[in-house]
C-alpha cells in the first residue's frame, strides 16, 4: 500500500510478522455470534440480497480475482492468490480461522470453559465473519475465515454488477460495496476486531489474555499496508480517492482513542466484578519482574503525562500519545485542551468510577479533530514530535511500540509522496530496525535506552530539511 514494500522492519512490536498476524490476527479480535456450518439452500429469499455473504468462492476465477499473476488492466485480479499467501502477512486473513484449530487456542478457550476454539463465539467474530445464518450464500464457508466481505461487506447486492460497463466505484458502494479508501470508513471497521467493540462477542478481555490470548496493538496505516492487495495506480486514482499515509495513521489514531474511552464508559466492558476491566491497561505496568533482591531497580518510570502514584495500574495510553503529537501540528488551537483532559482523565483514574468515565467522556470528545491536509512541513513536525517532544513519555513497552510503528508510517509516507528521497530513507532505516528491535520483547524493554534511540534518530531525521 502506497510504495511501502521493504520499508517497515522485519516485525512488528518485535513479533516475527507471520506469526504476529498468525496468532493476533483478529486477534485485537473477539467475536459474535456462535455460528455453525450449516449454509442455507437459497438464502436469496431470505432477508435483503444486497446484505448476503456469498463467500470467497464467489470472487475468485481467473476473469475476476485468483488469476496466479496480476495482469489485470483495472485490477490486479490476482487479489484471492494475495488474500491466500501462506508465506506472509498478506494471507494472515485467510489463517485467522486456522488458528482457532490449533493447540494453543483450544488451551485458551478450555481455561475459559469455552469449548473447542473454532465454535466459540468468543473467537468466531474477529477469527471468521460473524453472519447469521440467514446472510450466507451457498458458497459461504466460515473456515474461509476472515473474507473479502469481511471488510468489502456482504456482496449480495453489488457481485453481479460491479464488474458490468458503466459500473463506477460510487454504483458499487451505494449497492453494499464498503469504501475502504475513506480513513474513517475504514479505522471503524478495523477496529471492530483489531481492538474491540460493543457487538457481541467482539471484546478482548483481561480474562481472555490471562488465559494466552496475545496483547492487543494496531495501526492502521501500517497494518493496511501489510495487507495490501492493490495498486496505487492511475486507473485506482480515477476510480477513488484515496487519503495519503499520514491521513489514514492520524484518523487511526484518534478512532481508537475515541474507541478505546468509549468502551472503557460502557459498564458492560469497563469493570470485572469488583476491579476495573485490565484489557484498558498497560500490560507491562503491572507484568514486570519481581524478584526480592534489594539490589534489583525498580522498573517502573514516572510518566510526565500521567498524575499517577506508585502502584496504580495506568490506563493504556500508546493512541492518546500519538495523537497528541498529531494535534500540536493539526489542530494547535485544540491541542492544549486535549493534553489538559488526558492529564485530568489519567487523574480520574485514582478517584472513583465516575469520576474516571466522566472524564473519559471529555478526553473523548476532544479526541475528534477535523480532517486536515497535512504537508510536508506538517509531517515532518508530527514526526518530530513522535521522535522527541513526546519522548520522555515513552515510559511503557506499549507506547515505544506505538512509536516505532508511528515513525514508519510517517517516513513512508513522506517517501511516497516525494517528499524525502527513498537514498535518505534507506540510510536512516538502520535505526528504525533497531528501534524495532528495542520492541521485540516486552521482558527485555529498556525505556532509558529506547529514548536515546529516539533522539539519535530525531537528529538524523532533521537533516532532511
Amino acid at each position: 500500500m502506497r510504495g511501502r514494500t521493504g520499508f517497515w522492519g522485519p516485525s512488528v512490536a518485535g513479533i516475527s510478522l507471520d506469526a504476529y498476524f498468525d496468532a493476533r490476527i483478529a486477534t485485537f479480535f473477539f467475536a459474535a455470534l456462535l455460528v455453525f456450518l450449516s449454509p442455507s439452500a437459497s438464502v436469496w429469499a431470505q432477508g435483503n440480497p444486497a446484505e448476503v455473504h456469498e463467500g470467497v468462492a464467489s470472487c475468485g476465477g481467473s476473469a475476476c480475482h485468483s488469476r496466479l499473476l496480476a495482469t489485470g488492466k483495472t485490477v490486479r485480479q490476482n487479489e484471492l492468490i494475495t488474500w491466500q499467501d501462506k508465506s506472509s502477512a498478506a494471507g494472515a486473513h485467510s489463517r485467522a480461522w486456522q488458528v482457532l484449530v490449533t493447540a494453543r487456542a483450544d488451551a485458551i478457550t478450555a481455561k475459559l470453559g469455552l469449548g473447542p476454539a473454532r465454535d466459540a463465539g468468543a473467537c468466531l467474530g474477529c477469527h471468521s465473519e460473524p453472519t447469521a445464518a440467514a446472510k450466507r450464500g451457498e458458497l459461504f464457508k466460515i473456515s474461509d475465515g476472515v473474507g473479502c466481505e469481511a471488510c468489502h461487506g456482504g456482496s449480495g447486492g453489488w457481485l453481479g454488477s460491479h464488474y458490468a460497463v458503466g459500473a463506477t466505484h460510487a454504483s458499487n458502494v451505494a449497492a453494499g460495496l464498503v469504501p475502504l479508501e475513506d480513513p474513517k470508513t475504514r479505522a471503524t471497521l478495523c477496529l471492530d476486531c483489531h481492538f474491540g467493540s460493543d457487538k457481541p462477542g467482539q471484546f478482548v478481555t483481561h480474562q481472555m489474555m490471562a488465559a494466552g490470548h496475545p496483547r492487543v496493538s494496531f495501526e492502521l496505516d501500517l497494518f493496511s499496508a501489510l495487507q495490501s492487495h492493490y495498486d496505487i495506480n492511475v486507473a485506482y486514482a480515477k476510480r477513488k480517492q484515496l487519503a495519503s499515509g499520514i491521513k489514514f495513521w492520524s484518523v487511526g489514531q484518534a478512532m481508537a482513542v475515541e474507541r478505546a474511552l468509549t468502551l472503557y464508559g460502557d459498564a458492560a466492558h469497563g469493570q470485572e466484578g469488583a476491579f476495573p476491566e485490565f484489557y484498558f491497561f498497560d500490560c507491562q505496568s503491572c507484568h514486570r519482574r519481581i524478584s526480592d533482591d534489594p539490589g534489583t531497580p525498580l522498573s517502573a518510570e514516572a510518566n510526565p503525562g500521567r498524575p499517577l502514584p506508585a502502584g496504580t495500574p495506568p490506563f493504556d495510553d500508546e493512541n492518546i500519545i500519538m495523537l497528541s503529537a498529531v494535534a500540536r501540528v493539526a489542530a494547535p488551537g485544540l491541542a492544549g485542551s486535549f493534553d489538559e483532559n488526558s492529564h485530568a482523565f489519567h487523574a480520574a483514574l485514582t478517584k472513583d468510577r465516575e469520576s474516571a468515565v466522566a472524564a473519559a467522556v471529555r478526553l473523548a470528545e476532544s479526541a475528534r479533530l477535523a480532517a486536515h491536509n497535512f504537508s510536508r512541513a506538517d509531517t515532518m513536525a508530527v514526526l518530530e514530535n513522535v521522535l522527541s517532544d513526546s519522548a520522555a513519555r515513552y515510559t511503557d513497552y506499549a507506547g515505544g511500540a506505538q512509536a516505532v510503528m508511528a515513525t514508519d508510517t510517517l517516513l513512508n509516507s513522506l517517501v511516497t509522496a516525494g517528499q524525502v528521497s527513498r537514498k535518505d530513507s534507506v540510510a536512516i532505516r538502520p535505526q528504525i530496525d533497531l528501534l524495532y528491535a528495542d520492541v521485540r520483547d516486552p521482558n527485555s524493554w529498556h525505556p532509558a535506552e529506547f529514548r536515546a534511540a529516539m533522539r539519535q534518530l530525531a537528529a538524523s531525521v532533521r537533516r532532511f530539511n
